[in-house]
């Protein structure tokens, strides 16, 4: 258990300037870009934040983030100037960006902290998002609102918060960690991105009506868009505790250890979120008939072979099912089964969210995401990589993978939860269990708790 200052306590003030709209340092073409029936869905239209907390670096004595970041976003506007633009909806009820060059909103701010007063190790969810990610009034509307908000916050260490929330129609983690790539490079000196930007939305395009491109899911209630709104609410008297959890290679081993030999081939990914999803059905102490859903994210760009450059939505759910009593009746290699057939599967657009009507979501199911790959962590803006980079927040029926590396330097993922503290406690001892005697809490970068 790490002996850190909870970020929930933390105390401190932001000063910010008045927001303004940085446009593209060169005129761009105005013209309409539709976007592709995958994104006509309705669980796109949300905004997604994330952020990148970065450290003082002694080689950037006297130079100011917050202008260098203004100006490398004007810059590389001029090459994703949809960005720049605002989003309609066509007399057919298509989505289309209408690239007007508005801008993109940019504040600029301070806070009277550290970075080392954010705690250890740096995870969601992040309580203060809504002082280093301001809202502007009138710029979460989907409609007619800038796509883009961006927030550089000084830090009085020297080091500074970078947050960007974006109209998720858009684009997906992956494209937005293309874009902000492209920012860091241009803040670095260069002309013009690496990988330069590629619309083509119409590769995704499947031949299902648009305007049935919805999947409600009216078994909860919800939808499975990843917005923290949808995370289903327990009842207020449950108090939810957060914990970041360290799996690194020796609990990996360890999980593998415990399916036969002809399952070890199967990805870390697979064996945690199998792992996670048994825990949490034991921990929750459901009706044994009760179902229970994993599903998470995958993303097409090498399915599909999109090409390189391509910054639209690319990604779709997967799922599987089960009932409590199956799980936890059953050793590992039933639940991983569950997972590798469903992964199996080919994933077809044509009647996809039709599909995704039949989901059901309830206080066991578990929604992930895997960050391990976008590269939010990596953007350097000329000050090195950061600290954390990657989304603010995890929910009671939703989490995602973190690229993590621990004090001895050792590679793994960082796994934020959030349950009730009973639930959390039996959660633990689960998976305490389920790993053995390895030794889970070494180097004191397994455990966080905020409560």
């Amino acid at each position: 258990m790490l002996e850190t200052k909870s970020p929930t306590s933390l105390n401190f003030k932001v000063q910010r300037c008045s927001p303004e709209l940085v446009t593209p340092a060169k005129p761009t073409p105005y013209e309409f870009k539709p976007l592709s029936n995958l994104e006509n869905l309705e669980c796109f239209r949300i905004h997604i934040p994330g952020l990148g907390f970065y450290p003082h670096n002694p080689s950037k004595n006297g130079v100011d983030p917050v202008e260098v970041i203004r100006k490398a976003i004007a810059q590389t506007l001029v090459f994703y100037y949809p960005f720049a633009g605002r989003l309609r909806e066509n007399p057919s009820g298509k989505l289309v960006v209408e690239c007007t060059g508005e801008g993109v909103l940019f504040t600029e701010a301070y806070a009277d902290v550290t970075l080392e007063q954010f705690g250890y190790p740096l995870a969601p969810p992040f309580p203060y998002l809504d002082q280093l990610l301001f809202d502007v009034p009138g710029s979460s509307e989907i409609f007619n609102s800038p796509l883009v908000l961006v927030q550089v916050t000084r830090l009085k260490c020297g080091g500074f918060i970078f947050a960007l929330r974006c109209n998720h129609t858009i684009s997906d983690a992956s494209g937005v960690v293309q874009f902000m790539s492209a920012i860091g490079e241009m803040a670095r000196g260069a002309t013009s991105p690496s990988v330069l930007p590629i619309w083509e939305r119409h590769i995704l395009n499947s031949t299902t009506d648009p305007q049935k491109l919805t999947y409600p899911l009216p078994e909860s209630g919800t939808n499975i868009s990843g917005d923290r709104s949808n995370d289903l609410k327990f009842p207020l008297e449950q108090d939810l505790c957060y914990r970041t959890f360290f799996l690194g290679p020796t609990e990996i081993s360890a999980l593998r250890r415990r399916v036969p030999p002809h399952l070890h081939h199967c990805s870390s990914f697979e064996i945690v979120i199998t792992s996670v999803w048994k825990c949490r059905v034991v921990a929750f102490q459901s009706h044994p008939m009760e179902e229970t859903s994993l599903i998470w994210s995958v993303d097409l760009r090498s399915k599909f072979k999109l090409p390189p450059g391509y910054y639209g939505n690319a990604i779709v759910i997967q799922m599987t099912k089960s009932t409590a009593k199956e799980i936890i009746k059953n050793p590992l290699s039933y639940t991983l089964q569950l997972v590798r057939n469903a992964r199996d599967k080919e994933i077809k657009l044509e009647g996809y969210a039709q599909s995704l009507t039949t989901m059901k979501v309830n206080m066991m199911s578990y929604i992930v995401s895997d960050w391990r790959y976008t590269g939010f962590e990596k953007v350097d803006f000329g000050w090195g990589k950061a600290v954390y980079g990657g989304p603010d927040h995890c929910g009671p029926i939703s989490g995602s993978h973190m690229p993590y590396k621990s004090k001895n330097g050792e590679n793994g993922i960082m796994l934020p939860l959030c349950l009730p503290k009973e639930v959390m406690e039996r959660f633990e001892n689960e998976l305490n269990n389920m790993l053995k005697d390895q030794s889970f809490g070494r180097n004191d970068d397994v455990v966080q708790s905020k409560l």
